[in-house]
């Protein structure tokens, strides 16, 4: 797999409602489970030129683990960040997948004062253009974003509305798909970071 973007979704976190949940860091389980995957990026044939990031806590975290495997320095785009939800901060479940699901359902609306699905999707699109503006040499990208948006960001490769769009399938996040850097087009569906590791691994 060579220049191609690997768009990742942060792992396991720590849930604490008392803290900011930009502040919220990756858990035990989700710091292994990008250790491995680091890895197995570090021992790839094909480079990795670049890693980034948003300035969410549990995005650097992983984004800091996958450049010290490789040596690199993780740099920020400050537009990656999960979609704006700071108006209502912590909603513990099961409300927060109602009003997940009303996000998505309701794309050009504001959800309990929630940044729009719309607003938040041209956001994560202008980021990754930037990203990929300011990686040059060839090899892989890496981002380590949120889940959300990434789902956003599939349904504008895919061309569907959103709430159509292929979705993650792992809750605890760490999943990942790839775009390819000449033509923006998604090269297959979201897949564990495991599923990189074994796919690694066989070739």
């Amino acid at each position: 797999m060579t220049d191609h973007l690997l768009f990742v979704t942060h792992s396991e976190v720590v849930i604490d409602p008392d803290q900011p949940i930009t502040d919220w860091p990756l858990s035990a389980v989700g710091r292994t489970r990008m250790v491995q995957f680091a890895q197995t990026l570090a021992a790839g044939a094909v480079p990795v030129v670049g890693v980034w990031s948003s300035d969410e806590r549990k995005a650097r975290d992983g984004a800091e683990i996958i450049a010290a495997h490789l040596g690199l320095d993780p740099r920020i785009e400050h537009g990656l960040h999960e979609n704006d939800r700071s108006a209502t901060g912590y909603i513990a479940p099961p409300e927060f997948w109602e009003v997940v699901a009303q996000f998505f359902g309701r794309p050009d609306e504001s959800v309990r004062g929630w940044e729009t699905a719309r607003d938040a999707q041209a956001r994560i699109v202008r980021s990754v253009e930037r990203v990929l503006a300011a990686e040059t040499a060839p090899g892989l990208i890496v981002v380590v974003s949120h889940g959300g948006v990434g789902q956003l960001l599939t349904a504008h490769l895919q061309g569907v509305e959103i709430g159509l769009e292929d979705r993650p399938g792992n809750p605890g996040g760490g999943c990942w798909i790839a775009i390819d850097r000449q033509d923006r087009r998604l090269e297959g569906a979201w897949r564990d970071i495991e599923d990189y590791q074994a796919s690694r691994v066989a070739r």
